[in-house]
C-alpha cells in the first residue's frame, strides 16, 4: 500500500486563524473609529483657524467679517454654506468664528459646534460645545480646546 500524503489546512487550523482574525478586528476597528473622529475634530479646527488673519484683516479696517470678506470655503464636514456667514465681530472688537460639524462627519461628531472665539484684547481662544451630540466623547477634543 501506498503512503499518501495530505496537504492542506486542517478544519481546526483554519478555526483558530479566523478566531485570531476576529480578535484583533474587535481590537482594531474601535480604535481606528475613535482615530477617524479625532482627526475629524482637529481638521475641522485647522480649517476655521485659517480664518483668523482674514478676520483680524476686516476689524482693523472697521469692515464687516461675511464669508466673501474671510474668503470662507465650505467643509464637506460641516453644515456650512456661502449664505450663512461663520464670523461674527462685536463692536468692542471681540467676535468669534463658528461652525457646526454635520455634512460627511462621522455621525458622533453630528452637531457638535466648534468656535474660535476672539476677545477684546485679541486673544483666540477655542471652544467646543457638544450639547448637539449624543456620541461625544472626550478623547475626540482637540489639544488647546475647551469643552462647553
Amino acid at each position: 500500500m501506498k503512503n499518501r500524503k495530505f496537504s492542506g489546512f486542517s478544519l481546526i487550523e483554519v478555526m483558530i486563524t479566523v478566531a485570531i482574525i476576529g480578535i484583533l478586528a474587535a481590537v482594531a476597528i474601535p480604535l481606528y473609529s475613535s482615530n477617524v473622529m479625532k482627526s475629524q475634530m482637529n481638521r475641522v479646527l485647522s480649517e476655521i483657524a485659517a480664518y483668523k488673519s482674514a478676520f483680524e484683516v476686516q476689524l482693523a479696517k472697521g469692515s464687516s467679517v461675511a464669508n466673501v470678506d474671510l474668503g470662507y470655503v465650505p467643509s464637506d464636514l460641516t453644515t456650512g454654506n456661502v449664505m450663512t456667514d461663520v464670523g461674527v465681530a462685536n463692536g468692542d472688537g471681540s467676535g468669534r468664528i463658528e461652525v457646526t460639524m454635520g455634512g460627511r462627519a462621522h455621525p458622533n461628531l453630528s452637531g457638535v459646534v466648534v468656535q474660535l472665539v476672539r476677545d477684546i484684547n485679541g486673544v483666540w481662544v477655542c471652544t467646543i460645545d457638544v450639547s448637539g451630540a449624543s456620541g461625544w466623547r472626550s478623547e475626540y477634543r482637540p489639544d488647546g480646546c475647551r469643552v462647553l
